[in-house]
């Protein structure tokens, strides 16, 4: 009876351990593909919770006599739809399936099943415990397996197997629980009852094992769905899908799906990031670049042999690893990250600039658009007056500030945000690169603003005498009166989901 007892608790404890790891997955995968994190994961936490509601409602239902083997059959199901969640939602993403209701469909499905397991575990348990011991054992040891899951996910299983392979490896560990019970009380059942449990078992660890050792060939097939071009690189981290793909000569590199560059035009974007900055110092010694891990940013700050130092600042070690290594990389931004002018840290942005003592002439913004909360904080005004701060008296911001035609609330709203930390002068400006077609940026000093210096530079598009046309605003590009971005109310955020949601 003790060894009985034991067994029970160890399936709580793996019922608590695998539940909010599917949770965790679905939110995950859906802010990959979906963007806006805050409601992917607020959709998934309500219905989840919700469901559970429904599914320990409905165990009332589940008869006492088959109590055992209904809840192996219950464990098997979500060992399967848990663990083969993340693969689900990335072929609903290839095959252009409606990914938000595959993701709500999942998650209510696993929440029902999840709201199952506890009512059931602890009517197992009825003859071992009072009812006062049973509730504590069954909650407690519930709740410290959800604790210790979500310390493993982010820190373990998420860096080391990726989303695709963590998903099947909990639906494995879930498996176990059905497997346990059923070798401990397999002479509880009839010949016909052990005949179907147990090729279900089987079909159901062939399904998850299968699909595991044949991840990487899954994502092979995945992203020739996804990428018109040949994959040449893919791999995911604890921060995001990278993914380079080549045509011919035309190099891009991909983020979470969404393109970063394409080697055909890249120079129009990097060129205007950091060029009409550089003409308006004198002479720049020290440079902070946030993102640019790609290493093209660099590039064109190598031009100047003013320049003596570059801290590029970019969370992901990954991209950073690919840009010094991979060959096509390497080729298009001339090896710049190798230079010995350049430090690289891998540190949050925001963290970096708030700890750092010091000042720089030039403070590049090359990161992501505001498509989450934890980047549209770096698009706030308590970030851009944290900035300010490190800049030398003639020192000048420029941040990449998405597109003023295809959302043009959110550029202005980064230009209006930039104004309201009250630099000296703000200046909006675009380029069209065709690839992503037209696309902003903004330009801050601090507290003076020099004019504009011819310098003998090596550039493909840039040049001082276009400079008029890049800060002209046709009038449906121009913008009104957006809301300034805050931590508290990223403004930001809302105007970029709110204006991509068509193009998209």
């Amino acid at each position: 009876m003790l060894r009985e007892s034991h067994i029970l608790l160890f399936s709580i404890f793996i019922a608590g351990l695998c539940s909010i790891i599917y949770e965790l997955l679905i939110a995950t995968t859906g802010a990959y593909f979906l963007g806006d994190s805050i409601t992917q994961f607020s959709l998934t936490i309500g219905i989840y919770m919700a469901f559970m509601g429904v599914g320990s409602y409905v165990s009332r239902w589940v008869p006492d006599h088959s109590l055992l083997s209904l809840f192996i059959c219950f464990e098997l199901a979500l060992a399967l739809i848990g663990g083969m969640s993340v693969p689900i939602l990335y072929f609903a993403y290839a095959f252009g399936l409606p990914l938000q209701l595959c993701s709500i469909v999942l998650t209510a499905v696993i929440g029902v099943l999840i709201g199952l397991e506890i009512p059931l575990l602890s009517r197992l348990m009825e003859k071992h415990y009072t009812l006062k011991a049973n509730l504590s054992n069954v909650l407690s040891i519930d709740y410290f397996g959800a604790l210790l899951a979500t310390l493993l996910f982010p820190f373990l299983f998420l860096p080391w197997l990726g989303v695709f392979k963590t998903s099947l490896a909990f639906g494995l560990m879930n498996l176990s629980i059905a497997l346990v019970l059923l070798w401990y009380f397999i002479d509880h059942f009839n010949a016909a009852r052990k005949t179907i449990l147990k090729s279900t078992l089987v079909v159901v660890a062939g399904i998850l094992l299968v699909t595991f050792f044949t991840s990487h060939q899954l994502n092979k097939m995945w992203n020739s769905q996804v990428y018109e071009d040949h994959v040449v690189h893919s791999e995911q981290t604890p921060y995001q899908q990278i993914v380079l793909t080549r045509n011919k000569d035309d190099i891009r590199l991909y983020l979470n799906g969404g393109l970063q560059f394409s080697s055909i035009d890249e120079y129009r974007y990097h060129e205007s990031l950091i060029h009409p900055a550089m003409a308006r110092l004198n002479t720049p010694k020290t440079v902070l670049i946030l993102g640019g891990g790609d290493g093209l940013a660099v590039r064109e700050l190598l031009k100047y042999p003013a320049i003596d130092k570059i801290i590029l600042v970019d969370l992901d070690p990954a991209v950073a690893q690919l840009a010094k290594t991979n060959h096509y990389l390497t080729s298009l931004n001339q090896d710049a990250l190798n230079n010995p002018k350049v430090e690289i840290l891998h540190l949050d942005g925001y963290v970096y600039t708030e700890q750092t003592d010091l000042l720089f002439d030039l403070i590049i913004i090359d990161l992501p658009d505001p498509k989450t909360i934890s980047l549209a904080r770096l698009y706030s005004k308590q970030f851009y007056l944290q900035l300010k701060k490190r800049l030398y008296p003639h020192g000048i911001i420029v941040t990449q500030a998405t597109s003023p035609f295809f959302a043009k609330q959110t550029f202005w709203s980064i230009h209006n945000t930039l104004n309201a930390a009250q630099f000296s002068r703000v200046a909006p400006y675009h380029v069209n690169v065709p690839s992503f077609g037209e696309w902003g940026f903004v330009m801050a000093c601090h507290q003076q603003c020099s004019a504009p210096q011819a310098k003998p530079i090596d550039t493909r598009f840039y040049q001082q005498p276009i400079e008029p046309q890049l800060f002209l605003f046709p009038d449906d590009l121009k913008g009104s009166d957006e809301a300034i971005s805050t931590l508290d109310n990223p403004q930001v955020l809302y105007y970029y989901l709110q204006g991509w949601k068509y193009w998209n």
